[in-house]
C-alpha cells in the first residue's frame, strides 16, 4: 500500500479517573533542567489486536495518572529565580483516538517523518510551556486491530526509565489488575546526591557545538552478530558484554572509518547512563536521573581498533566518572567527531504489556535533523535490533553503510536499509 491515511478525533483531556493526593509542588531537579525542557517523541508498535484498545488504553491512562499524578499536571514559574516546579493541578494529559486505513504489516517505512508526525501530537515549540500537558498520547488503531501508541513527553517530567514504568503501569492497569507492580516515587526528597558537575559542565559544552544537517539511516542489526560478539568477548576477558556495548563498539568503528580525515583527532563516543545507584535513588522513582559518559580515544585507534577492544574500553567507561579533563581536551572538537548514543534497550519497554504482549517495535520520532551526530538503539524487531542513526553526513553515508556490511566478513552478516 502505497499510501498511509489516518484519521484523528478531536484531543480531549483524559484526567486521574479518582481525586489524587496534591504532595505539593515539585521542583525540578538538576537532573531534571540538564533537558532543558525538550520534548521526546516514542512510538510502541503493537501488532496483535486487543479489545476496544482505544478505550482499554484510555482508561489504563486515567488509572496510572492516580498513582503518577505529577505527570497530569502542569509546569510552573518557582519561588526562586530560574526555578520551574510541577504543579500537581489534575488537569490531565492530551489524549487523541485515531485509526488507520491499512494493517500494520502493510506499512513499508515506519520511520517516514511525514507518517510519523499523523501517528502522534506533537508540542509546537520547544521549551517549557505553561499551559500545555506535560504528556501528549495518540493511539492509531490499524484495520488488522494492530495499534501504535505515539507518546510525546515533556523530557522534564521523566527519563526513559521512568516513562517505561508509567507505560508498564497503565498496561497492568488496563488488563485489571488493582494497582501498578511498582509504587512509583516522585518528589524533592526521592534522591540523596545531586547531578555530578561533569554532566552539567558537559551539556553546557554541547551547547556550543555546531549542530550540522544529518542522513537518517534506518539499520537493523541481526542477533546472529550481536551473539557472536558477546560470545567471544566472554571467551577473551572471561566477562559478559552487553548488546548495547557490542553495537555501539560496530557503530563507534564503523563511522569513525566513514569520517575521519586526520587519524590522530579524538573520536569521542557519549552516552547517557542510569545514575540511580549513584544518586541513591529511592524505588519506583521515576524522575530524571541520567548521566553522561565519555570514551576518548584517537580517530586512529578507534578505526583499526579491534571490536574487543572497544567493548572493553566503554566497559570501562560505565565504571568511571568523567571529569573536567576530558571537557578541557574535547575543546578541539567541531561536534562531528562527537558521537551520541542512546539506548532504549533495558529500561523496561519490553515489558509493556496492554493485553496481548510487548510491542513488536519501538521508535523514536526525530523533527530536527540537523543535529549533533546520535544513534538510538530499540528494542528488538524479531531477530533483529534496530539502531535510528542521525550520526553521519549525506557525503559520509554511503561509506558509513559500507563499513558496517564488511564487518560480517569478520563476525556475521550486518543488513542495513537504503538511506531514507
Amino acid at each position: 500500500m502505497s499510501t498511509v491515511s489516518i484519521s484523528k478525533s478531536p484531543s480531549v483531556l483524559v484526567a486521574p479517573s479518582e481525586a489524587t493526593v496534591n504532595g505539593g509542588d515539585i521542583i525540578l531537579s538538576s537532573y531534571d533542567k540538564m533537558f532543558g525542557g525538550r520534548s521526546v517523541t516514542v512510538f510502541f508498535i503493537f501488532e496483535y489486536p486487543i479489545q476496544d484498545p482505544i478505550e482499554t488504553i484510555k482508561r489504563g491512562l486515567s488509572q496510572a495518572l492516580v498513582h503518577y499524578y505529577p505527570i497530569a499536571g502542569r509546569l510552573a514559574a518557582g519561588a526562586a529565580a530560574g526555578e520551574f516546579v510541577i504543579r500537581c493541578t489534575g488537569e490531565g494529559v492530551s489524549f487523541v483516538a485515531a485509526s488507520a486505513n491499512c494493517a500494520i504489516k502493510d506499512v513499508r517505512e515506519f520511520c517516514d517523518s511525514s507518517l510519523q508526525e499523523e501517528l502522534a501530537v506533537l508540542y509546537a515549540d520547544e521549551g517549557f510551556s505553561y499551559s500545555e500537558p506535560l504528556m501528549l498520547m495518540q493511539v492509531t488503531v490499524f484495520s488488522c486491530g494492530g495499534f501504535v501508541i505515539g507518546v510525546t513527553l515533556n523530557h522534564s517530567v521523566c527519563d526513559g526509565i521512568g516513562m517505561a514504568q508509567f507505560m508498564q503501569a497503565m498496561g497492568e492497569l488496563a488488563r485489571g489488575l488493582p494497582s501498578p507492580s511498582v509504587i512509583p516515587v516522585r518528589s524533592k526528597d526521592s534522591f540523596v546526591l545531586d547531578l555530578p558537575p561533569f554532566s552539567t559542565n558537559f551539556v553546557r559544552f554541547l551547547g556550543t557545538l555546531q549542530p550540522s544537517p544529518m542522513e537518517f539511516l534506518d539499520i537493523t542489526v541481526p542477533s546472529s552478530l550481536i551473539n557472536r560478539i558477546k560470545r567471544t568477548y566472554t571467551m577473551n576477558y572471561g566477562q559478559p558484554c552487553s548488546v548495547f556495548e557490542a553495537v555501539a563498539a560496530v557503530l563507534w568503528r564503523c563511522r569513525t572509518r566513514a569520517i575521519m580525515s586526520d587519524p590522530a583527532a579524538l573520536a569521542v563516543l557519549t552516552f547517557p547512563a542510569n545514575a540511580r545507584k549513584h544518586a541513591v535513588a529511592r524505588e519506583g522513582f521515576y524522575g530524571n536521573c541520567v548521566t553522561a559518559q565519555l570514551v576518548m580515544a584517537t580517530s586512529s585507534a578507534v578505526a583499526n581498533g579491534d571490536i574487543m577492544e572497544l567493548v572493553k574500553m566503554i566497559q570501562h567507561a560505565k565504571d568511571r566518572v568523567p571529569g573536567q579533563t576530558e571537557i578541557d581536551e574535547m575543546r578541539q572538537l567541531d561536534g562531528y567527531n562527537l558521537f551520541l548514543m542512546s539506548c532504549w534497550r533495558n529500561l523496561g519497554m519490553e515489558e509493556i504489556d496492554f493485553g496481548f504482549g510487548p510491542p513488536a517495535r519501538l521508535m523514536e520520532y526525530t523533527q530536527v535533523r540537523t543535529k549533533l551526530p546520535s544513534c538510538a538503539t530499540c528494542v528488538p524487531c524479531k531477530d533483529e535490533y534496530n539502531v535510528q542513526s542521525l550520526c553521519v553526513k549525506e557525503e559520509h553515508a554511503d561509506a558509513f553503510l559500507q563499513e558496517l556490511a564488511k564487518i560480517h566478513l569478520t563476525y556475521n552478516p550486518l543488513s542495513v536499509s537504503s538511506k531514507l
